[in-house]
């Protein structure tokens, strides 16, 4: 049986997670990826260290199941709906990303030249990975929750910190692709 592999339509997603925060909304509960660490934190013991993560982690457990849906999710789509590997990216774009050294652009989901096996011994990619990583975790802390958190479930709720907060990440985005990542490749 040979499967036909149609993305769905744009608008589908939205639909659903509009009805995903509507159900929050009225189930009072909030959704975020970033919160999720932190209830993972709390559950191995770092309350007994740090008071940040003493709060009753039982309340937001029910979160961890949206990291466990984005990791089958992830590994279902991946491996079972898609039929290659490459993606759609404008040429320009690839014309673009290959100046700067990513001769995978346009061929793999991630840059290989980054999260291939042959990074993991790189000094400049793991630099790069572990800065790039405490940025984002401390700014995630720093504006009270993640891009999801915010964009999806801030907004809904009418929330101005995350109106301004989502401004703050796509201003980051701006500075770091068009500044930054020119000079670090």
């Amino acid at each position: 049986m040979e499967f036909i592999y149609q993305p769905w339509p744009w608008y589908s997603s939205g639909m659903v997670i509009a009805l995903v925060m509507l159900l929050l909304q009225l189930s009072n509960k909030k959704f975020g990826m970033s919160s999720n660490l932190r209830t993972l934190c709390s559950i191995c013991g770092a309350g007994k260290h740090t008071a940040f993560f003493r709060f009753n982690w039982r309340d937001q457990k029910w979160n961890l199941t949206v990291v466990l849906g984005a990791i089958i999710g992830g590994y279902i789509a991946a491996n079972f709906m898609t039929d290659n590997s490459s993606i759609i990216i404008n040429e320009n774009t690839i014309a673009h990303l290959e100046t700067l050294g990513f001769e995978s652009a346009g061929s793999a989901y991630l840059p290989t030249e980054l999260f291939g096996k042959d990074s993991l011994f790189d000094p400049k990619i793991l630099t790069l990975l572990f800065f790039g990583g405490l940025f984002v975790g401390f700014g995630a802390r720093y504006a009270g929750g993640c891009t999801s958190g915010h964009a999806i479930s801030g907004l809904s709720n009418l929330q101005l910190p995350s109106l301004i907060a989502v401004f703050g990440f796509f201003i980051g985005g701006f500075i770091m692709i068009h500044l930054l990542f020119p000079l670090i490749f």
